[in-house]
């Protein structure tokens, strides 16, 4: 069933007329998708905040970083927004990654990828991993010299984050300690059978077509990804990674899915936690502020990444 309040906004929204994302064209869809992430969204919480570009593979690339006041912060979390790598910026998750720098006690670095269809596959990745290094290699400015890193993302930024952790691993790069993943595309919403991808086509957050949508302008017409830098499942190897929080939502058509990456991480022999919440759909991480589930999911984000970066 449904969570009530998540019920509520969804019938909310439904009798204003608010259309999918996927009926639109991108830049309006990116306009109203900011809309959506801000009707539910926590108060912004009281941390410091400053913006900064640094060179990425394709040219400038923003970041911006939350610090928490009162307290010492424990280490530094790069996190990688939603959108199907078609929507979603610094501004839209401002709220959810100031929470995120309060209840985990660290420093907060969001990273506004290139997006598609302007930017296709493998952009994402490569901004991604980009964002990764700086931040390793300023985390003393940042943070402080035995700063320990952790990686997280919601949706496609879930995605972003385990595939950081994937090429951390195989180009010997700087350690993390913790991935705090967010109902993964972890087959890119194609490969494979998942019963969750027909149950929950219709919605009530992200549906089946806009699965699609995103696809086309991030991997083309008609492309079935054979690359993990995609889809995650495919990865040949998957063991030697972080340990991990996995978020799952049961009203989602990525549901299946994601279960089944968190499935595939415990059998490599990963540390792994999966957790799904039953009432919530798609994109919850942006509904603290009016799902009582959601808040509590991000506080249980926030507390996982507390412990594994002390």
């Amino acid at each position: 069933m449904l969570d009530k309040q998540l019920e509520a906004i969804v019938t909310q929204a439904r009798a204003a007329g608010v259309p999918d994302l996927c009926d639109l064209p991108v830049v309006a869809s990116r306009g109203l998708y900011r809309q959506i992430l801000a009707a539910a969204d926590v108060a912004p919480a009281d941390v410091d905040v400053s913006d900064r570009t640094i060179e990425g593979p394709g040219g400038p690339l923003d970041l911006r970083v939350y610090t928490p006041r009162g307290e010492v912060p424990h280490g530094i979390v790069v996190y990688y927004h939603g959108g199907g790598y078609v929507l979603g910026d610094l501004d839209g998750y401002d709220n959810v990654c100031r929470q995120l720098g309060e209840d985990a006690g660290a420093v907060v670095v969001s990273v506004d990828y290139r997006l598609a269809p302007e930017h296709p596959f493998p952009a994402a990745v490569d901004d991604a991993w980009a964002a990764f290094e700086w931040v390793a290699a300023h985390a003393g400015e940042l943070c402080g010299e035995d700063a320990r890193l952790a990686v997280a993302g919601d949706s496609a930024g879930a995605s972003l984050a385990t595939v950081t952790s994937l090429l951390a691993r195989d180009r010997n790069g700087p350690s993390i300690a913790f991935q705090a993943l967010m109902y993964p595309p972890a087959a890119a919403g194609v490969h494979g059978d998942y019963p969750s991808r027909t149950r929950h086509a219709g919605g009530p957050t992200l549906t089946l077509r806009s699965i699609g949508y995103f696809n086309r302008h991030y991997l083309g017409e008609g492309v079935v990804p054979s690359d993990f830098r995609a889809a995650p499942l495919l990865a040949t190897d998957l063991s030697g990674l972080p340990p991990a929080l996995l978020q799952i939502a049961g009203f989602d058509a990525l549901r299946d899915e994601a279960l089944a990456y968190g499935e595939c991480l415990l059998a490599a022999g990963n540390a792994v936690m999966v957790i799904e919440y039953h009432g919530l759909a798609h994109a919850f991480i942006s509904m603290g502020g009016g799902v009582t589930a959601a808040r509590l999911a991000q506080q249980q984000i926030g507390q996982a990444l507390r412990s594994a970066l002390r």
